[in-house]
């Protein structure tokens, strides 16, 4: 392990990084719902792909320079809590600042998965090709049973778009891999600029 330290990046890098995604037009400067879902999602993949849960996404925030929008775990549950789907939802909204710190510690992890994940969309297009189902694969099958308890602990069973999930493995595994495709999409040229507008198609006036 090094030893050398390891220093705060300089304040002006966080207002660079996040000026370098565009403000969408969308009512009141505000996440639409459908956003803070899907940012909510993929964090919730990559910690099913075994990263050491929020503290990997509280490291990547140092990392960036970001702890002026998330400064602590408490400060990354309430952002998260954002999403209506979770069993806490907060009725708060999630600025375009906040929301933009999210999606690039999404892709900045995603990065550093980039070979993990495509090889489990591989070997899923594998297993389908065989006509074998995920538990062949012990990874996959990890990911997927992780993902599918993570989802289950932390989104409300009464909500109708979570309901559908409550029982239905199958539902679930399939969000999962649709996810890990979201996550791979994510770390190519400008990967961070093309999830960060993804997620206000159909949304911007």
């Amino acid at each position: 392990m090094s030893v050398m330290q390891i220093t705060d990046p300089p304040a002006s890098s966080m207002s660079i990084l996040l000026d370098s995604l565009p403000d969408p037009s969308v009512p009141e400067g505000v996440c639409p719902r459908r956003a803070r879902q899907q940012i909510d999602l993929l964090l919730l993949a990559i910690e099913a792909l075994d990263l050491g849960g929020s503290e990997a996404l509280l490291a990547a925030a140092k990392e960036l320079g970001l702890q002026g929008v998330i400064k602590n775990r408490v400060a990354l549950w309430r952002l998260r809590a954002t999403n209506p789907l979770r069993r806490n939802s907060q009725r708060r909204p999630l600025t375009l600042t906040e929301a933009k710190a999210m999606v690039l510690i999404i892709c900045h992890l995603a990065r550093r998965l980039t070979v993990l994940v495509r090889q489990l969309l591989i070997v899923y297009e594998q297993l389908l090709e065989k006509q074998l189902s995920p538990d062949h694969h012990l990874r996959l099958s990890n990911y997927l049973e992780r993902f599918r308890a993570h989802f289950r602990s932390r989104m409300n069973p009464k909500r109708a778009a979570v309901t559908a999930y409550t029982t239905d493995d199958a539902a679930l595994n399939e969000l999962a891999l649709s996810l890990l495709g979201q996550l791979l999409f994510c770390t190519g040229t400008a990967g961070t600029q093309r999830l960060w507008s993804s997620l206000f198609d159909g949304d911007v006036a």
